[in-house]
């Protein structure tokens, strides 16, 4: 007999994070937990009484921009099986993207870098350190003067690049350096690097026993996030849809080494560059 699992998913309340949590506790076993996270109770609370699964399902309020509180959370669990950082800020064209890199990257960013930081010591043996990224991930998205920037290094120097980026876009220096106008792009290439920079340190000991650690690609998915940036929406698939070959990788029995510290999409690896 298997001990209960607990899967825990940010940015649970809609979208692909709730998709990932009604996946999850479709799949998962009548023993298993699955925990949705968000920042509005009520919000959370509403998300869990919409799942419908075998597992069970419960709700934690969790702001991932709050440091402490996502440290908390990870102390108070003690052990965790399956980590799914999904929350992101919103982006909308509208608006100048300088007045909202601040928000964007707090979420994206930093939260992840957190959830990282604190839950990746907490993962059980065999079990999986997923950040929902993009295919905008890949290190050609950047200039190539800006590659060593995230290319081979540890995590503390992708915080570091992400906070001088930041820095750049208020300083009005951000396009002389190189760094693209639209800031998914760098905020994107810097969760894989967040991701591969943790998955560098930890590959020897996480393959030796079936432990995963990667970003995933969900493609063109139509939400609230990405209908303002797309107008053919034909190709696109529905949460539920993007999320299932995702938690096949997740919930797989073993893992394959060539998918460790990558960014998956569709089952497979994107190229870093």
């Amino acid at each position: 007999m298997t001990a209960p699992r607990i899967a825990l998913v940010t940015g649970a309340n809609q979208g692909i994070g709730f998709a990932f949590g009604q996946e999850l506790a479709a799949r998962m076993d009548a023993g298993d937990l699955v925990l949705l996270t968000g920042r509005d109770p009520r919000r959370v609370s509403d998300a869990v009484t919409r799942i419908d699964g075998v597992a069970r399902v419960e709700g934690r309020v969790l702001d991932v921009t709050d440091q402490e509180a996502v440290a908390g959370l990870a102390d108070e669990l003690g052990a965790v099986d399956i980590v799914i950082s999904n929350a992101i800020g919103p982006l909308v064209p509208e608006r100048p993207q300088s007045e909202q890199v601040d928000v964007f990257v707090d979420v994206a960013n930093r939260g992840a870098q957190y959830v990282l930081r604190s839950f990746g010591p907490i993962v059980e043996p065999g079990g999986r350190l997923i950040v929902v990224a993009s295919s905008l991930g890949t290190l050609d998205h950047l200039p190539e003067q800006l590659w060593s920037r995230f290319d081979g290094v540890t995590l503390a120097e992708v915080e570091q690049a992400v906070e001088d980026w930041l820095r750049s876009v208020h300083d009005g220096t951000a396009g002389e350096q190189g760094w693209p106008e639209w800031i998914n792009l760098p905020s994107k290439v810097a969760q894989v690097a967040a991701v591969r920079a943790v998955a560098a340190v930890r590959r020897t000991a996480d393959l030796a026993n079936g432990t995963l650690v990667a970003a995933v690609c969900p493609g063109l998915v139509d939400t609230r996030a990405s209908r303002p940036w797309f107008e053919d929406f034909s190709q696109a698939k529905s949460p539920a849809e993007a999320v299932t070959p995702v938690v096949d990788v997740i919930l797989a029995d073993r893992v394959d080494p060539a998918m460790y510290g990558e960014l998956i999409r569709d089952g497979k690896v994107l190229p870093w560059k």
